[in-house]
């Protein structure tokens, strides 16, 4: 389905003074007519004319639409495709023609459409014969950037491990004929497109950076992760979903992950596994610092002359240098009073 834009003018105003000047005039004849019938026979045509004035006049004012800024209007004439209103302004077109929006009466739960005063307004709720409310939902198509907050999911990495994450996608139509035509609810199809798309992503990267695993499809190894990489992995849910909704006349604008953590259940083993590499990675860094340390002394030692040790004093003199720089507490000083041997 191809958009057409509807580029007839603005007649609205003036359409609505016509009609307004046409019951005037009504009036006026029925009473013109009413006091003149029994002088000739065109009394009683005006008051006839005037009447039928008063019983279809009111149809032209089915066709005047009200349009404020980044708002569309797409129109059908029987069931036929007329175009798309996409300027502001007040309009007069077919009074025959209807606007067509299938996810007018969607919210939702996720997408953080609040109901405002204006929404009140156009949302009229209209009781039936047993009592019930029926909701007529303004068939406009807002052209504004929305923002859809995507609900937590727990999605497997490429691990195998449970993780919890949440996306932001910032959206828009750009296509109403599209957007109304090409699927059913274009609102529900982008949530379920969003679902989607964000497994098929998570899927392949690791929570956190794993040895072996490759992210980019390239065949080598890499440091990608859904922690560590978290610009790169947005950027691809984003084009993930593009792919999925450009027939809709959508068009994704940004994606960010809101929330992401590991579940529950997996939560507090994975916490002390990463306690554990934390530990190790600084008693690595504690060793190194202190092996530099004793061989930095040993050398000066050697440079300065000041003391010759033999290589049993030299073990000696490591050791308890190693125990001093690598303990977790403060080493006891123990002064020798007596021979160095």
């Amino acid at each position: 389905m191809t958009e057409k834009i509807y580029t007839e003018k603005k007649l609205g105003m003036a359409v609505l003074l016509g009609v307004l000047g046409l019951y005037v005039l009504a009036v006026f004849m029925c009473i013109a007519g009413t006091v003149y019938s029994g002088y000739t026979n065109i009394g009683g045509f005006m008051v006839f004319l005037g009447i039928m004035i008063f019983i279809f006049g009111w149809i032209p004012l089915m066709g005047l639409k009200v349009l404020k800024p980044q708002e569309a209007l797409v129109l059908t004439l029987f069931g036929n495709y007329k175009g798309s209103i996409k300027e502001a302004g007040f309009y007069f077109v077919n009074p025959f023609c209807t606007a067509v929006n299938p996810a007018a009466g969607t919210r939702l739960a996720q997408s953080g459409e609040v109901t405002n005063k204006a929404d009140t307004l156009n949302n009229l709720n209209v009781s039936t014969s047993n009592g019930a409310n029926v909701n007529i939902y303004s068939k406009k198509i807002s052209l504004k950037a929305m923002t859809l907050n995507n609900g937590r999911q727990k999605i497997n990495d490429c691990l195998g491990n449970p993780v919890e994450i949440g996306i932001a996608v910032i959206w828009k139509v750009t296509d109403t004929a599209k957007a109304v035509f090409n699927v059913d609810n274009y609102k529900e199809y982008l949530s379920l497109q969003c679902d989607s798309a964000l497994r098929n992503i998570v899927r392949i990267y690791p929570y956190d950076v794993a040895t072996d695993v490759d992210t980019t499809g390239d065949g080598h190894a890499d440091e990608g992760s859904l922690r560590g990489s978290a610009e790169l992995v947005a950027d691809r849910i984003k084009d993930e979903i593009q792919s999925k909704v450009t027939d809709a006349g959508l068009e994704i604008i940004e994606a960010r992950i809101t929330y992401l953590a590991y579940a529950p259940e997996i939560a507090s083993v994975m916490l002390q596994r990463q306690q554990a590499s934390a530990i190790i990675d600084a008693r690595k860094m504690i060793v190194d610092g202190a092996v530099g340390m004793v061989e930095m002394a040993l050398d000066r030692l050697n440079e300065k002359d000041i003391v010759n040790l033999d290589e049993e004093r030299k073990a000696a003199m490591v050791s308890n240098l190693l125990v001093v720089l690598c303990g977790n507490h403060d080493a006891q000083p123990v002064v020798n009073s007596g021979s160095l041997y």
